[in-house]
């Protein structure tokens, strides 16, 4: 019986590589701009330079707007106080970028793994850091990119007390622009009521 010759592999040649190449960036290029995924991240403020930051993560210019904090709870250092619940980005892409509404934490933390992300952060901290606290020394903390690695740093609490004015002060107040003469016991000060325990 005759043997048949083995199949040689043919090697495949620069021109069909290339025709490869150029047809699948042709096809890419024929999704409307409006509907690609978005990989762009820039300063966005909310009340002052440095505070927000505009990250690309949906198609057609939506994303987050990141609110960025700082803590200085530790003498003489200035780091970041991270946020997951950032606020739902529109027309990102736009002449009037605007926010409302908040994102789900997983897109926080997806948006977290992205390397230029994270480089801007470092960026817009460290000049926040330099607005706020002048005199304190810059330290970065890397962002929580999952939900367990997330840590809230307290705020200080905010008792009903430091909310209500006290009511002595606030009888003195009316009397005074009633023109209506003050009493010794008017300048007793009494704190408020302790709320009863329980829900």
């Amino acid at each position: 019986m005759p043997r048949l010759p083995s199949p040689r592999l043919r090697r495949p040649s620069p021109l069909g590589a290339l025709t490869i190449a150029v047809a699948l960036t042709c096809l890419g290029g024929c999704v409307p701009a409006a509907e690609r995924a978005s990989g762009w991240v820039y300063p966005l403020p909310r009340h002052q330079p440095n505070d927000g930051l505009a990250v690309g993560t949906r198609p057609g210019g939506e994303g987050l707007h990141l609110w960025l904090d700082t803590d200085t709870s530790l003498p003489g250092q200035c780091s970041p106080r991270w946020n997951p619940d950032a606020a739902r980005l529109q027309q990102g892409r736009g002449a009037s970028p605007s926010s409302s509404g908040r994102a789900p934490r997983q897109e926080f933390y997806a948006a977290m793994a992205r390397g230029p992300v994270r480089w801007q952060l470092r960026r817009q901290f460290a000049a926040l850091c330099r607005q706020r606290a002048p005199q304190s020394r810059f330290l970065w903390r890397e962002p929580p990119r999952r939900a367990e690695d997330f840590q809230p740093r307290a705020y200080p609490m905010v008792e009903v007390r430091n909310l209500l004015s006290n009511p002595k002060a606030v009888l003195r107040a009316e009397k005074r622009l009633l023109g209506q003469p003050l009493q010794p016991e008017d300048f007793q000060n009494e704190e408020p009521e302790k709320e009863p325990p329980g829900p």
